[in-house]
Protein backbone atom coordinates (compact mmCIF):
# COMPACT_ATOMS: atom_id res chain seq x y z
CA UNK A 1 0.00 0.00 0.00
CA UNK A 2 1.18 3.22 -1.41
CA UNK A 3 2.10 6.56 1.07
CA UNK A 4 -0.83 8.10 -0.97
CA UNK A 5 -3.26 5.83 -0.38
CA UNK A 6 -2.68 5.53 3.02
CA UNK A 7 -3.17 9.46 3.21
CA UNK A 8 -6.43 9.24 1.68
CA UNK A 9 -7.70 5.84 4.17
CA UNK A 10 -6.93 8.34 6.82
CA UNK A 11 -8.52 11.49 5.46
CA UNK A 12 -11.71 8.98 5.05
CA UNK A 13 -11.67 7.82 8.28
CA UNK A 14 -11.35 11.12 9.84
CA UNK A 15 -14.47 12.83 7.69
CA UNK A 16 -16.03 9.93 7.98
CA UNK A 17 -15.75 9.33 12.07
CA UNK A 18 -17.55 13.11 12.14
CA UNK A 19 -20.71 11.24 10.89
CA UNK A 20 -20.64 8.24 12.40
CA UNK A 21 -20.01 9.90 15.47
CA UNK A 22 -22.77 12.28 15.32
CA UNK A 23 -25.27 9.43 13.86
CA UNK A 24 -24.62 8.11 17.38
CA UNK A 25 -24.73 10.86 19.78
CA UNK A 26 -27.85 12.56 18.18
CA UNK A 27 -30.28 9.62 18.78
CA UNK A 28 -28.91 9.12 21.53
CA UNK A 29 -29.73 13.05 22.88
CA UNK A 30 -33.20 12.90 21.31
CA UNK A 31 -33.86 10.28 23.32
CA UNK A 32 -32.80 11.52 26.28
CA UNK A 33 -34.73 14.60 25.91
CA UNK A 34 -38.10 12.70 25.34
CA UNK A 35 -38.02 11.95 21.39
CA UNK A 36 -39.78 9.12 20.29
CA UNK A 37 -38.16 6.00 18.41
CA UNK A 38 -40.06 7.34 15.02
CA UNK A 39 -38.30 11.12 15.36
CA UNK A 40 -35.14 8.75 15.86
CA UNK A 41 -35.97 7.05 13.04
CA UNK A 42 -36.65 10.46 11.24
CA UNK A 43 -33.39 11.77 12.65
CA UNK A 44 -31.09 9.25 11.98
CA UNK A 45 -32.79 9.15 7.96
CA UNK A 46 -31.51 12.61 7.20
CA UNK A 47 -27.93 11.40 7.14
CA UNK A 48 -29.13 10.07 3.95
CA UNK A 49 -31.08 12.44 2.66
CA UNK A 50 -28.50 15.24 1.29
CA UNK A 51 -27.25 12.35 -0.53
CA UNK A 52 -29.74 11.27 -2.15
CA UNK A 53 -30.04 14.80 -3.78
CA UNK A 54 -26.41 15.45 -4.04
CA UNK A 55 -24.71 12.21 -4.88
CA UNK A 56 -25.11 12.48 -8.89
CA UNK A 57 -24.11 15.84 -8.90
CA UNK A 58 -21.29 14.88 -6.67
CA UNK A 59 -20.01 12.80 -9.32
CA UNK A 60 -20.37 14.52 -12.03
CA UNK A 61 -18.05 17.80 -9.89
CA UNK A 62 -15.78 15.04 -9.38
CA UNK A 63 -15.42 13.87 -12.85
CA UNK A 64 -15.05 17.33 -13.91
CA UNK A 65 -13.08 18.56 -11.30
CA UNK A 66 -10.92 15.83 -9.61
CA UNK A 67 -10.61 15.13 -6.04
CA UNK A 68 -9.39 17.95 -3.73
CA UNK A 69 -11.86 20.51 -4.85
CA UNK A 70 -14.93 18.12 -3.41
CA UNK A 71 -13.10 17.43 -0.34
CA UNK A 72 -12.44 20.96 0.92
CA UNK A 73 -16.19 21.46 0.48
CA UNK A 74 -17.02 18.44 2.35
CA UNK A 75 -14.53 19.66 5.17
CA UNK A 76 -16.61 22.93 5.17
CA UNK A 77 -19.78 21.17 5.68
CA UNK A 78 -19.05 18.55 8.10
CA UNK A 79 -17.55 21.56 10.23
CA UNK A 80 -20.22 23.66 10.17
CA UNK A 81 -22.82 20.70 10.89
CA UNK A 82 -21.19 19.59 14.02
CA UNK A 83 -20.52 22.72 15.10
CA UNK A 84 -24.03 24.24 15.17
CA UNK A 85 -24.68 20.89 17.34
CA UNK A 86 -22.23 21.90 19.70
CA UNK A 87 -23.69 25.35 20.15
CA UNK A 88 -27.32 24.51 19.90
CA UNK A 89 -27.93 20.92 20.95
CA UNK A 90 -31.65 20.74 20.03
CA UNK A 91 -33.34 18.73 17.89
CA UNK A 92 -34.21 20.79 15.15
CA UNK A 93 -30.21 21.77 14.97
CA UNK A 94 -29.52 18.02 15.44
CA UNK A 95 -31.37 17.52 12.03
CA UNK A 96 -29.48 20.16 10.76
CA UNK A 97 -25.97 18.59 11.89
CA UNK A 98 -27.57 14.99 10.33
CA UNK A 99 -27.93 16.73 6.83
CA UNK A 100 -24.57 18.33 6.69
CA UNK A 101 -22.48 15.77 7.93
CA UNK A 102 -23.95 13.35 5.72
CA UNK A 103 -24.08 14.72 2.54
CA UNK A 104 -20.46 16.06 3.53
CA UNK A 105 -19.56 12.17 3.66
CA UNK A 106 -21.04 11.21 0.79
CA UNK A 107 -19.66 14.17 -1.65
CA UNK A 108 -16.02 13.08 -0.26
CA UNK A 109 -16.45 9.38 -0.32
CA UNK A 110 -17.50 9.42 -4.31
CA UNK A 111 -14.51 11.90 -5.02
CA UNK A 112 -12.08 9.45 -2.67
CA UNK A 113 -13.41 6.22 -4.03
CA UNK A 114 -13.00 7.48 -7.84
CA UNK A 115 -9.49 8.66 -7.50
CA UNK A 116 -8.19 5.26 -6.37
CA UNK A 117 -10.20 3.49 -8.92
CA UNK A 118 -8.76 5.25 -11.45
CA UNK A 119 -5.39 4.69 -10.23
CA UNK A 120 -5.44 1.20 -9.91
CA UNK A 121 -4.42 -1.13 -13.27
CA UNK A 122 -6.44 -4.40 -13.42
CA UNK A 123 -9.63 -6.01 -11.90
CA UNK A 124 -7.21 -7.99 -9.38
CA UNK A 125 -5.87 -4.47 -7.91
CA UNK A 126 -9.30 -3.23 -8.00
CA UNK A 127 -10.28 -5.76 -5.30
CA UNK A 128 -7.65 -5.36 -3.46
CA UNK A 129 -6.99 -0.94 -3.53
CA UNK A 130 -11.21 -1.24 -2.46
CA UNK A 131 -10.39 -3.30 -0.08
CA UNK A 132 -7.78 -1.26 1.38
CA UNK A 133 -9.90 2.05 1.31
CA UNK A 134 -12.93 -0.04 2.77
CA UNK A 135 -11.18 -0.36 6.25
CA UNK A 136 -11.19 3.77 6.25
CA UNK A 137 -15.32 3.69 6.61
CA UNK A 138 -14.87 0.57 9.26
CA UNK A 139 -12.01 1.89 11.73
CA UNK A 140 -14.12 5.24 11.58
CA UNK A 141 -17.47 3.46 12.50
CA UNK A 142 -15.35 2.32 15.69
CA UNK A 143 -13.64 5.88 15.98
CA UNK A 144 -16.63 7.64 15.98
CA UNK A 145 -19.41 6.12 18.31
CA UNK A 146 -16.92 5.04 20.71
CA UNK A 147 -14.83 8.13 21.08
CA UNK A 148 -18.40 9.87 21.51
CA UNK A 149 -19.66 7.67 23.89
CA UNK A 150 -17.01 8.02 26.30
CA UNK A 151 -17.72 11.72 26.21
CA UNK A 152 -21.36 11.53 26.98
CA UNK A 153 -20.65 9.25 29.91
CA UNK A 154 -17.42 10.73 31.25
CA UNK A 155 -17.11 14.75 30.47
CA UNK A 156 -21.16 14.35 31.02
CA UNK A 157 -20.61 12.86 34.21
CA UNK A 158 -17.90 15.76 35.38
CA UNK A 159 -19.57 19.09 33.73
CA UNK A 160 -23.31 18.03 33.39
CA UNK A 161 -24.84 15.43 31.12
CA UNK A 162 -25.68 17.86 28.35
CA UNK A 163 -22.43 19.10 28.22
CA UNK A 164 -20.86 15.41 27.13
CA UNK A 165 -23.15 15.69 24.31
CA UNK A 166 -21.73 18.98 23.34
CA UNK A 167 -18.32 17.60 24.09
CA UNK A 168 -18.72 14.54 21.84
CA UNK A 169 -20.19 17.06 18.88
CA UNK A 170 -17.02 18.66 19.27
CA UNK A 171 -14.73 16.57 18.73
CA UNK A 172 -17.21 15.29 15.66
CA UNK A 173 -16.35 18.95 14.41
CA UNK A 174 -12.69 19.26 14.56
CA UNK A 175 -11.92 15.80 12.94
CA UNK A 176 -12.56 16.95 9.41
CA UNK A 177 -9.72 19.46 9.44
CA UNK A 178 -7.19 16.94 9.22
CA UNK A 179 -8.85 15.50 6.39
CA UNK A 180 -7.92 18.38 4.10
CA UNK A 181 -4.39 17.94 5.34
CA UNK A 182 -3.84 15.01 4.44
CA UNK A 183 -5.39 15.37 1.11
CA UNK A 184 -4.22 19.17 -0.05
CA UNK A 185 -0.57 16.86 -1.28
CA UNK A 186 -2.18 14.48 -3.23
CA UNK A 187 -1.50 14.55 -6.75
CA UNK A 188 -4.48 14.93 -9.22
CA UNK A 189 -4.81 12.49 -11.98
CA UNK A 190 -5.31 13.33 -15.87
CA UNK A 191 -8.82 14.25 -16.71
CA UNK A 192 -10.40 11.51 -18.88
CA UNK A 193 -11.68 12.92 -22.28
CA UNK A 194 -15.30 11.45 -22.66
CA UNK A 195 -16.05 10.19 -25.99
CA UNK A 196 -17.56 12.27 -28.37
CA UNK A 197 -21.22 12.07 -29.03
CA UNK A 198 -24.42 13.77 -30.11
CA UNK A 199 -25.66 14.58 -26.34
CA UNK A 200 -23.96 13.96 -23.19
CA UNK A 201 -24.83 10.68 -21.47
CA UNK A 202 -27.70 10.59 -18.64
CA UNK A 203 -26.90 8.73 -15.64
CA UNK A 204 -30.23 6.92 -16.44
CA UNK A 205 -28.86 5.09 -19.14
CA UNK A 206 -26.28 3.08 -16.79
CA UNK A 207 -29.25 1.21 -15.45
CA UNK A 208 -30.41 -0.46 -18.96
CA UNK A 209 -27.13 -2.53 -18.27
CA UNK A 210 -28.83 -5.58 -16.47
CA UNK A 211 -25.45 -5.88 -14.44
CA UNK A 212 -25.72 -2.67 -13.18
CA UNK A 213 -28.97 -3.30 -11.91
CA UNK A 214 -28.75 -6.42 -10.46
CA UNK A 215 -25.59 -5.11 -8.32
CA UNK A 216 -27.16 -2.15 -7.24
CA UNK A 217 -29.95 -4.34 -6.28
CA UNK A 218 -27.66 -6.37 -4.43
CA UNK A 219 -25.84 -3.15 -3.06
CA UNK A 220 -28.87 -1.95 -1.74
CA UNK A 221 -30.10 -5.25 -0.02
CA UNK A 222 -26.76 -5.73 1.75
CA UNK A 223 -26.27 -1.40 2.77
CA UNK A 224 -30.33 -1.90 4.40
CA UNK A 225 -28.57 -4.62 6.38
CA UNK A 226 -26.18 -2.25 7.94
CA UNK A 227 -29.16 0.60 8.57
CA UNK A 228 -31.22 -1.70 10.49
CA UNK A 229 -28.13 -2.47 12.92
CA UNK A 230 -27.02 1.09 13.13
CA UNK A 231 -30.79 2.11 14.00
CA UNK A 232 -31.77 -1.13 16.26
CA UNK A 233 -28.63 -0.90 18.39
CA UNK A 234 -29.02 2.92 20.02
CA UNK A 235 -32.75 1.86 20.37
CA UNK A 236 -32.40 -1.60 21.82
CA UNK A 237 -29.62 -0.67 24.12
CA UNK A 238 -31.54 2.17 25.75
CA UNK A 239 -34.87 -0.26 26.44
CA UNK A 240 -32.04 -2.46 28.20
CA UNK A 241 -30.71 0.17 30.32
CA UNK A 242 -27.38 0.05 28.31
CA UNK A 243 -24.98 3.07 29.09
CA UNK A 244 -23.79 5.22 25.83
CA UNK A 245 -19.89 4.11 26.04
CA UNK A 246 -20.73 0.18 26.05
CA UNK A 247 -23.44 0.94 23.07
CA UNK A 248 -20.96 2.82 21.33
CA UNK A 249 -18.36 -0.31 21.78
CA UNK A 250 -21.31 -2.86 20.25
CA UNK A 251 -21.55 -0.34 16.99
CA UNK A 252 -17.71 -0.16 17.20
CA UNK A 253 -17.34 -4.44 17.61
CA UNK A 254 -19.27 -4.47 14.67
CA UNK A 255 -16.87 -1.70 12.45
CA UNK A 256 -13.58 -3.21 13.97
CA UNK A 257 -15.00 -6.81 12.43
CA UNK A 258 -15.44 -4.87 9.13
CA UNK A 259 -12.07 -3.32 9.53
CA UNK A 260 -10.55 -6.99 10.44
CA UNK A 261 -12.17 -8.66 7.52
CA UNK A 262 -11.14 -5.79 4.87
CA UNK A 263 -7.58 -6.07 6.29
CA UNK A 264 -7.25 -9.49 5.27
CA UNK A 265 -9.06 -9.62 1.61
CA UNK A 266 -6.13 -7.67 0.12
CA UNK A 267 -3.92 -10.48 0.49
CA UNK A 268 -6.51 -13.55 -0.76
CA UNK A 269 -7.63 -11.17 -3.44
CA UNK A 270 -6.52 -13.47 -6.07
CA UNK A 271 -8.81 -16.26 -4.94
CA UNK A 272 -12.09 -14.03 -4.13
CA UNK A 273 -14.81 -13.85 -6.58
CA UNK A 274 -17.25 -11.28 -6.09
CA UNK A 275 -20.10 -12.89 -7.15
CA UNK A 276 -19.85 -15.54 -4.07
CA UNK A 277 -18.40 -13.10 -1.40
CA UNK A 278 -21.73 -10.88 -2.08
CA UNK A 279 -24.12 -14.20 -1.86
CA UNK A 280 -22.29 -15.87 1.13
CA UNK A 281 -22.63 -12.59 2.49
CA UNK A 282 -25.96 -12.37 2.22
CA UNK A 283 -27.03 -15.60 3.84
CA UNK A 284 -25.29 -15.49 6.83
CA UNK A 285 -26.62 -11.97 7.12
CA UNK A 286 -29.72 -13.71 7.41
CA UNK A 287 -29.36 -16.20 9.79
CA UNK A 288 -27.53 -14.14 12.15
CA UNK A 289 -30.45 -12.02 11.91
CA UNK A 290 -32.58 -14.32 12.70
CA UNK A 291 -30.79 -15.00 15.80
CA UNK A 292 -29.80 -10.92 17.04
CA UNK A 293 -32.87 -10.76 18.96
CA UNK A 294 -32.33 -13.53 21.43
CA UNK A 295 -29.17 -11.89 22.15
CA UNK A 296 -30.38 -11.05 26.13
CA UNK A 297 -27.13 -9.06 27.27
CA UNK A 298 -24.40 -6.48 26.09
CA UNK A 299 -22.23 -9.43 25.92
CA UNK A 300 -23.83 -11.35 23.60
CA UNK A 301 -25.06 -8.55 21.66
CA UNK A 302 -21.17 -7.68 20.79
CA UNK A 303 -20.46 -11.04 20.07
CA UNK A 304 -23.28 -11.00 17.00
CA UNK A 305 -22.23 -7.39 16.19
CA UNK A 306 -18.87 -9.05 15.61
CA UNK A 307 -19.74 -11.63 13.39
CA UNK A 308 -22.52 -9.42 11.54
CA UNK A 309 -19.30 -7.11 10.96
CA UNK A 310 -17.45 -9.70 9.29
CA UNK A 311 -20.41 -10.83 6.89
CA UNK A 312 -20.83 -6.81 6.23
CA UNK A 313 -17.25 -6.12 5.97
CA UNK A 314 -16.97 -7.94 2.75
CA UNK A 315 -19.11 -6.55 0.61
CA UNK A 316 -18.19 -2.96 -0.22
CA UNK A 317 -14.39 -4.25 -2.08
CA UNK A 318 -16.51 -6.46 -4.24
CA UNK A 319 -19.33 -3.93 -4.74
CA UNK A 320 -16.58 -1.09 -6.06
CA UNK A 321 -14.86 -4.18 -8.03
CA UNK A 322 -17.11 -4.54 -10.07
CA UNK A 323 -18.41 -1.42 -10.57
CA UNK A 324 -15.59 0.17 -12.21
CA UNK A 325 -15.40 -2.86 -14.42
CA UNK A 326 -18.65 -2.72 -16.04
CA UNK A 327 -18.78 1.16 -16.42
CA UNK A 328 -16.99 3.07 -18.36
CA UNK A 329 -13.94 5.39 -17.52
CA UNK A 330 -15.17 8.44 -17.76
CA UNK A 331 -18.14 7.78 -16.07
CA UNK A 332 -17.28 6.40 -13.00
CA UNK A 333 -18.11 9.24 -10.33
CA UNK A 334 -21.78 9.35 -12.20
CA UNK A 335 -21.81 5.84 -11.31
CA UNK A 336 -20.41 5.29 -7.63
CA UNK A 337 -22.98 8.84 -7.47
CA UNK A 338 -26.21 6.99 -8.77
CA UNK A 339 -25.03 3.79 -6.21
CA UNK A 340 -25.01 6.69 -3.55
CA UNK A 341 -28.20 8.28 -4.51
CA UNK A 342 -29.87 4.85 -4.60
CA UNK A 343 -28.71 3.42 -1.39
CA UNK A 344 -29.44 6.43 0.03
CA UNK A 345 -32.43 7.03 -0.57
CA UNK A 346 -33.43 3.50 1.16
CA UNK A 347 -31.45 4.88 3.48
CA UNK A 348 -33.77 7.94 4.19
CA UNK A 349 -36.59 5.65 4.21
CA UNK A 350 -35.63 2.85 5.80
CA UNK A 351 -34.97 4.11 9.78
CA UNK A 352 -38.63 5.45 9.45
CA UNK A 353 -39.91 2.26 8.28
CA UNK A 354 -37.72 0.24 11.11
CA UNK A 355 -39.31 3.00 13.44
CA UNK A 356 -42.53 2.61 12.42
CA UNK A 357 -42.38 -1.23 12.06
CA UNK A 358 -40.20 -1.19 15.63
CA UNK A 359 -43.43 0.31 17.07
CA UNK A 360 -46.13 -1.95 16.14
CA UNK A 361 -44.28 -5.07 15.70
CA UNK A 362 -41.13 -4.76 18.15
CA UNK A 363 -37.30 -4.57 17.28
CA UNK A 364 -36.90 -8.69 16.94
CA UNK A 365 -39.89 -7.95 14.02
CA UNK A 366 -37.73 -5.94 12.00
CA UNK A 367 -34.65 -8.09 12.26
CA UNK A 368 -36.25 -11.15 10.83
CA UNK A 369 -37.94 -9.44 7.92
CA UNK A 370 -35.15 -7.57 7.27
CA UNK A 371 -33.09 -11.33 7.79
CA UNK A 372 -35.96 -12.97 5.30
CA UNK A 373 -35.68 -10.44 2.51
CA UNK A 374 -31.47 -10.18 2.66
CA UNK A 375 -32.17 -14.74 2.35
CA UNK A 376 -34.32 -14.48 -0.74
CA UNK A 377 -32.56 -11.54 -2.45
CA UNK A 378 -29.40 -13.61 -2.11
CA UNK A 379 -30.59 -15.27 -5.98
CA UNK A 380 -29.19 -12.02 -7.24
CA UNK A 381 -25.74 -12.43 -5.89
CA UNK A 382 -25.93 -15.78 -7.84
CA UNK A 383 -26.63 -14.39 -10.92
CA UNK A 384 -24.20 -11.85 -10.96
CA UNK A 385 -21.78 -14.91 -12.07
CA UNK A 386 -23.09 -15.05 -15.41
CA UNK A 387 -23.38 -11.37 -15.74
CA UNK A 388 -19.46 -11.42 -15.01
CA UNK A 389 -18.92 -13.61 -17.71
CA UNK A 390 -20.68 -11.61 -20.56
CA UNK A 391 -18.30 -9.08 -19.71
CA UNK A 392 -15.31 -11.36 -20.11
CA UNK A 393 -14.87 -11.87 -16.44
CA UNK A 394 -12.56 -9.14 -15.98
CA UNK A 395 -12.96 -5.22 -17.13
CA UNK A 396 -9.74 -4.67 -19.61
CA UNK A 397 -7.10 -3.08 -17.30
CA UNK A 398 -7.06 0.94 -16.90
CA UNK A 399 -3.71 2.80 -18.14
CA UNK A 400 -1.57 3.57 -15.70
CA UNK A 401 -1.53 7.44 -16.19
Amino acid sequence: MTRELARLILAQICLHACMAGTRMTAPLLALREGYSPAAVGVLLALFALTQVFLALPAGRFADRNGLRRPISYSVVAAVAGAGAAVVFPVFPVLCLAALLTGGATGAAVIALQRHVGRAAVGALQLKRVFSWLSIGPAISNFIGPFTAGLLIDHAGATWGSLWGYRAAFLLMAVLPLASWFLVRRTRELPPVIAANGSHAPKAWDLLRQPTFRRLMLVNWFLSSCWDVHTFVVPVLGFERGISASVIGFILGAFAMAAAVIRMLMPLVAAHLREWKVLAGAMLSTAALFAVYPFMPSALTMGMCSVLLGFALGTVQPMIMSMLHQITPEARHGEALGLRLMAINASSVIMPMLFGSAGALVGIAGVFWATGALVGVGSRAAWLLKDSLSSHGGHAEPHSPH
